[in-house]
């Protein structure tokens, strides 16, 4: 590179320092200390307008100090600490990624919020005056602008999370309104095959005069898998009782083998046979997980089942209890969300109910309203996810490409649970 071009190359360098350096330093303007709103307390935010002097070059310190009440003068600096000191180009509103119907200055202004035990002191704390006061520093140079007060305290409510409550209104209203349209005409559902075998699986015991096994897995009451299988266990039980075949329900949680019990029992009444419900039918072996499986795997070379049900959570013992019911010949059902199991149960048994297959079970079987409605309500309230997804990617392609300010909407989609 020549000498000219050397010298072109550290004027186009050092011109914006240059510029920056002419600006006259300034105290921060419109500043503002108050309450840091939709939080649980302890914290202070200040606000303070950008100055044309700001770049690298210039620093802004923000000094915190206890203040007895309001006087109408401007507090002393005596016992202040500074506990934060960083560049003018930093520590901006948008940073803080507040939304838009919660900010009260331009997100383009500066922006520090003071925390309990944050910065070189203890932070501020719950019902106490504190003094803020904010200075411009560049090199030895100082200009501050008038000290503010304000106290920290709690807020009831978190206007941040006001799209969350407006989508949780809104899957309300729509799971609401299916189950009124389930209860006036039937709801079309995906047919699935595990469940349509059920009635089949229940038919070949009967003729075949062997039991039925029915797994309500690994977990215990507090699993959503657990509960979905033990619902399940009710519809079954209720067709097993119509046919009078006999039910084999084996536990390894006292808990859930009481609830099913309970739950075989009314079914049984249900079906308008409640002699023939058997109190041992649901029966406890023990916690321990391979202890369990062995006994499980006797039941079956045992009394050789024509058909094995497998609901619920499972974890290593899903391949084992698999292969010794398909050597006995048995119709093999099985239900689970646990997907690091879900290639077992695919590969040796007849069906297999993945993920939320298991949860729609219940109102496949029962195809009652209340339960039909709910299903429906919830795949429109993913479709809705989904759709909100498309078009929030679409938005931020867009922005990033064009440069168009997009964060309106984009703030609608932030931060939803």
């Amino acid at each position: 590179m020549t000498a000219t071009g050397r010298t072109m190359l550290a004027f186009a360098l050092l011109a914006p320092l240059a510029a920056q350096a002419g600006e006259r330093l300034a105290p921060p303007q419109e500043l503002q200390v108050f309450d840091t709103p939709n939080d649980g307390g302890n914290s202070l935010t200040v606000t303070w307008a950008p100055a044309p002097h700001d770049g690298p070059g210039t620093r802004y310190l923000v000094m915190v100090g206890e203040a007895g009440p309001p006087t109408g003068t401007s507090p002393s600096l005596a016992g202040m600490t500074v506990i934060a000191d960083f560049p003018s180009d930093s520590h901006y509103v948008r940073d803080a990624r507040t939304p838009w119907w919660s900010r009260s200055v331009p997100k383009t202004h500066h922006q520090y919020e003071i925390k309990r035990g944050r910065g070189n002191g203890n932070g501020v704390k719950d019902g106490t005056s504190y003094a803020v006061v904010v200075s411009a520093v560049r090199g030895h140079e100082s200009m501050m602008a008038p000290a503010l007060q304000s106290v920290p305290q709690p807020n009831w409510f978190n206007w941040n999370e006001l799209n969350n409550l407006a989508i949780v209104v809104l899957f309300g209203l729509v799971v609401f309104g299916s189950i009124q349209v389930a209860r006036k005409r039937e709801i079309f559902l995906r047919r699935i095959a595990g469940l349509d075998a059920v009635d089949e699986a229940i038919g070949r015991s009967t003729e075949l005069g062997k039991p039925i096994l029915y797994l309500t897995g690994a977990g215990d009451m507090s699993e959503p898998s657990t509960i979905a299988a033990a619902v399940i266990l009710g519809r079954v039980a209720k067709r097993v009782a119509a046919y009078e075949t006999e039910l084999m329900v084996p536990h390894r949680d006292p808990i859930v083998m009481a609830v099913c019990q309970e739950i075989t029992k009314q079914s049984y009444l249900e079906a308008g046979k409640p002699d023939a419900f058997k109190e041992d039918s649901n029966f406890f072996i023990t916690t321990d997980q391979f202890s369990y499986t062995a006994a499980v795997d006797g039941i079956m070379l045992r009394k050789k089942p024509a058909a094995n049900f497998f609901m619920g959570s499972y974890f290593a013992e899903s391949l084992l209890l698999t292969e010794t019911g398909a050597s006995t010949g048995a119709i093999q059902i099985a239900g689970t969300d646990s997907d690091h199991q879900l290639p077992f149960f695919v590969t040796t048994c007849d069906y297999t109910l993945i993920g939320e297959e298991l949860y729609a079970a219940s109102a496949y079987l029962s195809r009652e309203p209340v339960q039909l409605g709910t299903l429906r309500g919830q795949d429109i309230g993913k479709a809705v996810v989904l759709g909100m997804l498309g078009i929030g990617t679409a938005l931020a392609t867009l922005s990033v490409m064009t440069g168009l300010d997009v964060s309106i909407v984009l703030d609608l989609f932030k931060d939803l649970k």
